[in-house]
C-alpha cells in the first residue's frame, strides 16, 4: 500500500488547526493565532505511529499523551479546570467532526438495495474533507453558543400561594420590561391554569401588546424559590393563559429580579 506521508501530515495538522480552534471560539479563549498553529504541528507528530507497531492500549495512550500536549502549547496551563475543560472540549469537537465526516462518507459510499447497502465504490478525497470540515466545526460551535446562551438562562422556580406549593419551568427573559404601575415592582410572567384567579383577589395591570392595550391578571405571592437556592418574597405574578413560544417554558422571570438575586 502507498502512503503520502506529506498529505497524510497536511490532513492531520489542518484538521487539529480546526479543532483547536473550535475549542478556542467554543471557550472563548483569548490565544495568540501562533499559538494554535504551534498546537497543530504538535498534534502533527501522532504521524510517527503509522510507523510503528503498537497495541491499542498503548496507541490509546500516545494519543492521550499528545492531545495534552497540544492543549498545553495552544492554551498554556493555568489551572487543573482550565486543563481539563479544553481537553474535553477538544475531544467533543473531534467526535463531532469524525462523526460528521463519516455520515457523509456512510450517505455518499453506501446505498439501500432492499435489506441491503451496497458500496458505490465512491469515497470522500481529501479536498473534499478540508472544504466540508470547516461547515462541520462551523455548525457545532454556533449551535453550542446558542446552547450555552439559552440553557443558561433556565431555571426551576417553586411559588408559594395559599399555602400550596407549584412548579415552573422559567426562563430569564430580557425582554421582559413589565412593571406594576402603582408600586413599580417588576413581573413575572407565568402560562398556568393551576392558580385560579378573580378580579377580587387580583391586581390588574394594563399593558400594551402588538394587538392592542391588555389587561393582566397578577397576585402578590409568599415568595419564590429559585433553583432551590435563591429566595425572593412579595413577589408580583402575572397569570396568563398565553403559551409561550420558548419550548418547555412556562414562567418568564424579569431581568430585575434576577438581578437583584446575582
Amino acid at each position: 500500500m502507498r502512503v503520502y506521508v506529506d498529505l497524510v501530515l497536511f490532513l492531520n495538522i489542518a484538521m487539529d488547526f480546526l479543532l483547536l480552534l473550535s475549542v478556542s471560539i467554543t471557550l472563548k479563549r483569548n490565544v495568540k493565532f501562533y499559538r494554535i498553529i504551534l498546537g497543530s504541528l504538535v498534534g502533527g507528530i501522532s504521524i510517527i505511529f503509522l510507523f510503528i507497531s503498537l497495541n491499542n492500549i498503548t496507541l490509546f495512550l500516545f494519543k492521550m499523551i499528545i492531545s495534552m500536549l497540544m492543549i498545553l502549547t495552544t492554551f498554556s496551563f493555568k489551572n487543573m479546570k482550565y486543563f481539563f475543560n479544553n481537553l474535553l472540549y477538544l475531544y467533543i469537537s473531534s467526535i463531532i467532526l469524525g462523526g460528521g465526516i463519516y455520515l457523509l462518507d456512510i450517505q455518499l459510499n453506501y446505498e439501500n438495495q432492499g435489506l441491503m447497502f451496497v458500496n458505490t465504490g465512491f469515497s470522500l478525497n481529501l479536498i473534499v474533507l478540508l472544504i466540508i470540515s470547516p461547515f462541520i466545526i462551523y455548525g457545532y460551535i454556533k449551535s453550542m453558543r446558542k446552547m450555552r446562551n439559552n440553557y443558561n438562562n433556565f431555571y426551576k422556580v417553586d411559588v408559594y400561594y395559599n399555602d400550596k406549593i407549584y412548579k415552573f419551568n422559567a426562563f430569564l427573559d430580557t425582554g421582559n420590561r413589565l412593571y406594576d404601575p402603582y408600586k413599580k415592582r417588576p413581573i413575572i410572567i407565568v402560562n398556568t391554569k393551576k392558580i385560579k384567579l378573580s378580579y377580587e383577589n387580583s391586581i390588574l395591570v394594563p399593558y400594551n401588546t402588538a394587538s392592542g392595550k391588555l389587561v393582566l391578571k397578577c397576585i402578590v405571592v409568599e415568595k419564590i424559590v429559585i433553583d432551590n437556592n435563591y429566595e425572593v418574597k412579595n413577589v408580583l405574578l402575572g397569570i396568563t393563559l398565553e403559551p409561550f413560544k420558548i419550548e418547555g417554558v412556562d414562567m418568564l422571570l424579569h431581568n430585575d429580579i434576577m438581578g437583584g438575586i446575582k
